[in-house]
């Protein structure tokens, strides 16, 4: 019996120092981080968090992840990472959610998960990247106009160069066709001298 106690409490001083390591990087990290349990319950967010998705800690910590923002957080597409991909992978990297969210508005997060199974503790960052999405959008319509631009003036350009080069072979006719008359008439000066 004491052996097991002694493991369980080996568990919980390492689970414990794990989580302080990991509660000391987030709170330095430019991004969005929460740290949940193997059941998705939020033992701790990063001050990032609370900024960009405009909540506090009490609305937060010890709520299961899909409930919170009161339920907002109940998105397919995370719950699906959390649930399905992450027990398989253990990391997931770049996995994109958009979502529209109540008080914020439309987000696109890239999410990145770890899953650390010696303390059974999930350790997700959230970048939102919904700035990002909307400036590439911009640039892609930009880059659209562009080629739409580009492939007018090329077409006009090339009808240019048809209308130039039937132009010279006009030209270049004339000028092929007064050569032969000036040989003619130096002909005819000499018939005409004899």
């Amino acid at each position: 019996m004491e052996k097991k106690k002694d493991s369980k409490d080996e568990f919980k001083k390492s689970k414990d120092l794990a989580l302080h390591y990991m509660k000391t990087l987030i709170d330095v990290a430019r991004e969005s981080f929460l740290i949940l349990d193997y059941q998705l319950r939020v033992i701790s967010a990063n001050p990032i968090f609370y900024k960009t998705f405009n909540t506090a800690p009490r609305q937060t910590v010890n709520k299961f992840i899909y409930d919170l923002g009161n339920g907002q957080w109940n998105i397919q597409e995370l719950l699906k990472l959390m649930k399905e991909i992450l027990p398989k992978k253990k990391i997931v990297k770049n996995y994109e959610v958009e979502h529209i969210f109540q008080d914020i508005g439309e987000k696109t997060m890239l999410l990145n998960a770890g899953q650390i199974d010696s303390v059974q503790l999930i350790i997700l960052a959230i970048e939102d990247i919904s700035s990002r999405k909307k400036l590439e959008e911009k640039l892609m319509g930009y880059t659209k106009g562009l080629e739409v631009r580009i492939t007018g003036r090329t077409e006009m350009l090339a009808k240019r160069v048809k209308e130039l080069e039937s132009l010279n072979k006009i030209m270049v006719g004339r000028e092929l066709k007064m050569v032969e008359l000036k040989k003619e008439v130096e002909e005819l000066k000499k018939q005409v001298k004899k």
